[in-house]
């Protein structure tokens, strides 16, 4: 996957200066960001988080899900550190698109859990490519992670890539009456690893 940076810039945050990295994805024509804090490149493992667009948990607090919950977590855990990085990459609804999820959501709203509701539409149970990131991380030094996420398939995916995840940090935050079953679909058939503290 092709994937060419475009521009850096300050961006200011509740707890934290970050650095806001704009990376243009030429196979997909997507935009993607990293924010960062501190110095990433010093070759020391960078507390990172690779997080997926959700439009609705991350700019609508939907309680459907637990993403909007698992960003604000992640930025805070890199503020308190005062070092990090958290790559952004826009794959909302795991791949699927907005109104697609939307499709999928009304399907759920009839029984299906998240899984179910992707096949029916057509789609496989997760269609995010995490093969963005190495450019990305390349291209800020940073060689080294300690990876807040409950998903084994973004560490293994970070690995293929010759990134060394030196930790996972687990990232449990969100839960909540209306987000029972997709957090029980996560896990029982996505491979997420929850029941951690």
């Amino acid at each position: 996957m092709t994937v060419r940076f475009v521009e850096s810039s300050r961006l200011p945050m509740p707890k934290a200066i970050f650095e806001m990295h704009g990376f243009w994805d030429e196979d997909n024509e997507k935009e993607h960001l990293v924010l960062t804090l501190g110095d990433v490149a010093n070759g020391e493992p960078v507390l990172a988080r690779i997080h997926s667009e959700c439009l609705t948990g991350d700019a609508l607090f939907s309680l459907r899900c637990d993403c909007g919950s698992q960003l604000q977590a992640a930025l805070d855990k890199i503020a308190d550190e005062g070092r990090g990085a958290l790559l952004y990459l826009r794959q909302e609804g795991r791949g699927i698109g907005l109104l697609n999820k939307i499709k999928a959501y009304k399907l759920q709203d009839a029984g299906a859990d998240t899984v179910e509701a992707n096949e029916r539409l057509g789609f496989g149970a997760d269609m995010r490519d995490y093969s963005i990131c190495k450019g990305m991380l390349a291209h800020l030094g940073i060689q080294r992670v300690k990876l807040m996420t409950n998903n084994p398939r973004k560490v293994s995916a970070l690995e293929e890539q010759g990134i060394e995840v030196v930790e996972r940090i687990p990232l449990q935050t969100g839960k909540n009456p209306h987000n029972i079953k997709y957090l029980d679909t996560k896990a029982g058939k996505l491979g997420h690893i929850l029941g951690e503290d």
